[in-house]
């Protein structure tokens, strides 16, 4: 008998792992001309249009981990696709060459925006998508595209930046935010300390509902491994304040974009 309730087990457990398939995709989709490449990452068992989340990578570009992010979400429920700022087949592979492609678009915030609305119609076009709630983030570099687009107007159910530059050539477009934001800031980070107050200051005035949450000895990129370990560089991961930054974020799905049992 209790062989037989084990086996039973077993075959339900077998057909449960098999219906909660996390399947991933790469993706073609253009801004204007410019042809660009992406990852969506979603539960094929799931039939009807559920929340999404847009991520937009670190200055490396779309790499293994903005990957790993999206299936994380997957498994969550949600539909996430890991966009292209830069172009199809456009890898920085060195810090140098990443620099110059992201002071391009930190450069140019009407190309860098161009870029991010072109991501996010394709997700709100995909019918696996519930368009009403759909949120965007980004790490570094892309915590400042992640802003960008709320400063644009786009109607995206939050907005979160991981890290993030938070400088803006343009304070009053803050008034465009349609949604809350959360930035999740390392203490540390020295290069984006001098943005803070300044960005408070524009989200006030402009009465932006937004949370700013400073993670204790944390640098920049604290949520990359790829970082090392040495915040003495300044940059570094830091595996608590990336814990806790990625609970915050959950606990901000649950508010803007909650996944319906």
């Amino acid at each position: 008998m209790l062989k037989a309730i084990l086996s039973s087990v077993v075959v339900f457990m077998a057909m449960a792992s098999s219906e909660a398939a996390i399947k991933t995709e790469n993706v073609d989709y253009k801004e204007g001309k410019t042809a660009l490449e992406g990852f969506v990452a979603y539960d094929d068992s799931v039939k009807t249009p559920r929340p999404a989340v847009l991520i937009i990578h670190q200055w490396m570009g779309l790499s293994d981990n903005e990957k790993m992010r999206a299936q994380m979400l997957a498994e969550k429920g949600y539909v996430a696709f890991a966009v292209d700022i830069y172009g199809k087949g456009v890898r920085p592979t060195s810090m140098e060459e990443a620099g110059k492609l992201a002071g391009q678009y930190k450069n140019d915030r009407k190309l860098y925006r161009a870029r991010g609305q072109a991501a996010f119609d394709w997700l709100k076009k995909n019918k696996m998508v519930d368009a009403k709630h759909i949120v965007v983030i980004g790490y570094c570099f892309g915590g400042t595209g992640a802003l960008e687009l709320g400063r644009a107007g786009v109607p995206a159910a939050g907005f979160v930046s991981f890290h993030g530059g938070l400088s803006n050539p343009t304070p009053a477009d803050a008034k465009n935010f349609k949604a809350p934001v959360l930035i999740a800031h390392g203490a540390l980070d020295k290069g984006v300390n001098p943005e803070v107050m300044p960005f408070m200051r524009e989200m006030d005035e402009n009465k932006v509902d937004y949370q700013f949450v400073s993670y204790s000895g944390a640098v920049h990129a604290f949520t990359q491994k790829g970082a090392g370990n040495d915040p003495s560089k300044g940059v570094a991961y830091n595996e608590k304040a990336d814990h806790r930054s990625w609970a915050h974020f959950m606990d901000f799905l649950s508010e803007v974009a909650p996944i319906k049992k």
